[in-house]
């Protein structure tokens, strides 16, 4: 005889799955690699240098 299971554990665990795998599918889609990330970062810091180097005394 085996043991009984519980259901709203195993519902719970299915969907934990289903959102997990969602969220690898998604990471590979929509992810960026550090090397991206850096060169984002690099621009919006030369951006923000020039921008204050333009700026006026008042």
């Amino acid at each position: 005889m085996t043991a009984p299971i519980n259901m709203n554990k195993a519902k719970k665990e299915r969907n934990r799955a289903s959102r997990r795998a969602r969220a690898d599918e998604n990471a590979v889609s929509f992810g960026q690699t550090k090397s991206q990330k850096e060169l984002l970062k690099a621009k919006a810091a030369q951006i923000a240098k020039n921008l204050e180097a333009k700026k006026r005394e008042t």
